[in-house]
């Protein structure tokens, strides 16, 4: 990240409170606001008394499972967060007392302008009920909606869920799909054939499988970071009582991304993927991984002698389970085998933090030493060509030297496309 924007608070100490945060992109974002100390605080529902009795941090803010439950140590709250009934930032004054605010409102507001949706008038379906929700209940309240809460054990909930099968925009605020459980989805889009938005509270992983189904049904959908980046702009500005241009929200929001984000490279056996994605990572600092050299260290058998073995399908199998913990993480350049989309599973696995590409070499440039099912590549091309243009984000000429196809995929990730 560059350097701050505000200076002058290094004395001041500042973090953000929870339960579990060993991922939150929190202390980065601050980094880049502000010129403070920001640490992360873990604190078990035992010891939050505790915590909020004794700490020597001039401000902090508040995420699950806190965002209420502090509310009763505070000296004051600001309006807003007294009528939400929720609270993500506590400001030390100067004379010892805890002061409360909800910033997550600027925050869902910005989410909201994002994802470019007029819900005036129209149906909301808010998954959870807990602090966040009500803040984006409230939001959208004020910008006009009909709002249905959606719990588990509420008068509306996911047994009775179909009565709202009409609704406009979804907002999912609960941690279902969160890091590491990305393959859950607090429910399935099938049934809202109005649905028009997806806006969900979680960034990690990037497209959560909830976005995923969104974005297969061209629904316009956006993740919860530019949320956290507008929420945490607020909270900054509370902390140094200075005021700080809306600007740096996308541009805090891109450099994470860009940061966060796998490339994902896919193709024909002998393609070049793994020695381009070796340039690649280096070019965009980020690690390198070829799936079919993970395998092996897994297994103790390189991908030809497993197939050759115990066949195809047990391959796959070993594949998939393999990948699923791959594409958990993030920061990463991946070389995929040429086989993995045959796996319709393995396009949301792939998709859930990266970017799919396809390098598209001619097939009399592939190589094919070594590799077992590459002995007919003419009809082994005829069957996944459609398979790579439907899990790939874009398709990259592969027929120049390793460093030109990575230099052509470099640049296709500078023009910004999201």
């Amino acid at each position: 990240m560059s350097n701050s924007i505000l200076k002058g608070f290094e004395s001041r100490k500042f973090g953000l409170l929870g339960e579990k945060l060993s991922h939150s992109f929190s202390p980065q974002i601050h980094l880049a606001l502000a010129d403070y100390p920001y640490r992360l605080f873990e604190v078990s529902q035992d010891e939050l008394g505790i915590f909020m009795k004794d700490n020597d941090l001039a401000g902090f803010n508040v995420t699950i499972p806190y965002k209420e439950k502090v509310m009763k140590y505070l000296d004051s709250i600001s309006q807003r967060a007294l009528s939400i009934g929720a609270v993500n930032t506590v400001v030390k004054r100067e004379d010892g007392t805890l002061f409360g605010d909800n910033t997550d409102y600027d925050g869902f507001l910005y989410m909201l302008s994002q994802l470019g949706v007029d819900i005036k008038g129209r149906k909301a379906l808010v998954l959870g009920s807990g602090g966040a929700s009500k803040t984006c209940c409230a939001v959208l309240r004020e910008q006009g909606a009909e709002v249905a809460v959606i719990s588990r054990s509420g008068e509306d909930n996911y047994q009775n869920i179909s009565k709202h099968n009409d609704a406009y925009l979804i907002v999912n605020t609960t941690p279902v799909g969160m890091y590491p459980d990305t393959e859950k989805s607090p429910v399935s889009l099938d049934a809202f054939d109005e649905l028009r938005g997806v806006c969900d509270l979680i960034y990690n992983p990037l497209k959560t499988r909830l976005l995923l189904q969104a974005q297969e049904r061209g629904i316009p959908c956006v993740n919860g970071l530019s949320m956290l980046v507008s929420q945490a702009k607020r909270a900054a500005e509370i902390f140094t009582n200075t005021e700080i241009g809306d600007t740096v929200i996308e541009d805090i929001t891109r450099r994470i991304t860009d940061e966060k984000e796998n490339i994902v490279l896919i193709g024909m056996p002998g393609c070049g993927k793994s020695t381009v994605g070796k340039i690649l990572a280096k070019m965009l600092s980020k690690t390198f991984v070829d799936t079919d050299e993970e395998i092996q260290k897994i297994t103790g058998s390189t991908p030809a002698e497993i197939i050759t073995m115990q066949g195809e399908t047990e391959f796959r199998k070993i594949e998939t389970e393999i990948l699923s913990k791959i594409m958990k993480e993030s920061s990463l350049v991946v070389a995929t085998g040429g086989g993995v989309v045959t796996q319709p599973c393995n396009k949301n696995i792939l998709r859930q933090n990266g970017r799919v590409i396809f390098i598209e070499r001619d097939i009399e440039k592939l190589a094919t030493d070594g590799r077992p099912l590459s002995v007919n590549l003419c009809a082994l091309y005829e069957v996944r060509e459609t398979l790579y243009r439907g899990f790939a984000d874009v398709s990259i000429d592969g027929n120049y030297d390793a460093e030109s196809v990575a230099k052509s995929i470099k640049e296709y990730l500078s023009e910004g496309y999201v």
